[in-house]
């Protein structure tokens, strides 16, 4: 799926050295043209476009549906992307560089998702959970025949709904948002499952997809964890085999027994 060359490395093992090809991820720069105007380029992996980009202005918060988006044109020979969009956008944006692979970028973390009385309380099962990171490995190997790219999951008690891999974990995020978009599914309290760090940027993310639990290989970051208190979504790190540590709103998700 991930955009992929080939390049030749001398790879060395027990002090024996010999020549050999590598497939490697390659960084995809896309400039977003909107309504007339440069936006911001972002980098990334160069499958399946659509996806990414409807995905990262809806997370953005600058549409809500499809309909929204009047056109949108991809040349991929010159790296550009020319969308028109049905409203138009402030007439100053400010940008906040992320901690995302290659520098995330967003211009409103949403705030309305802090407001205490869209709270609810969320049952999640623990062997769901398990199975789900399960099946996201199972997608990446079957994909993946280098390193360098990260990979990202929805799904609920049925299993996965939604696969994405990207360069860029907080990528991933958008990838998912845009192809539920177009294929019509409501993330309402289902689960999101990543193998990279979570940070801020893809908390507030998931907080506007109505995510309720989101999970990592690896760790969160400790501002991350503060976001899910407030929004209410459980955070479980680690999540590796048949261990786990939960982060916040541990309450929301069923251990065995």
């Amino acid at each position: 799926m991930g955009t992929e060359g080939a390049r030749k490395v001398v790879r060395v093992v027990q002090g024996l050295a010999e020549q050999v090809e590598r497939k490697v991820v390659e960084e995809y720069p896309l400039r977003l043209r909107v309504n007339g105007c440069d936006l911001v380029t972002l980098v990334c992996s160069s499958h399946q476009l659509n996806f990414l980009l409807a995905g990262f202005f809806r997370l953005q918060g600058f549409i809500d549906s499809l309909d929204d988006i009047l056109s949108m044109g991809v040349c991929s020979e010159y790296g550009l992307a020319d969308l028109h969009l049905r409203s138009e956008l402030p007439e100053r944006l400010q940008p906040t560089l992320t901690s995302g692979c290659g520098t995330g970028i967003t211009y409103n973390l949403p705030q309305t998702f802090l407001e205490t009385d869209r709270f609810h309380l969320r049952r999640y099962r623990s062997e769901e959970l398990f199975g789900l990171m399960k099946e996201l490995h199972g997608e990446a190997e079957k994909y993946r025949s280098h390193g360098g790219i990260h990979s990202a999951a929805i799904g609920d008690s049925t299993g996965l709904l939604l696969y994405a891999e990207d360069i860029g974990r907080h990528n991933t995020l958008d990838r998912l948002a845009g192809e539920a978009l177009f294929r019509q599914i409501d993330l309402q309290d289902k689960m999101l499952v990543t193998s990279g760090r979570v940070s801020t940027e893809m908390v507030a993310k998931a907080a506007r997809l109505g995510i309720g639990l989101i999970a990592s290989r690896t760790s969160p970051t400790g501002e991350a964890i503060d976001l899910c208190e407030q929004a209410g979504i459980t955070m479980v790190g680690y999540l590796r085999g048949n261990s786990m540590e939960i982060y916040s709103h541990d309450e929301q998700l069923l251990l065995p027994g």
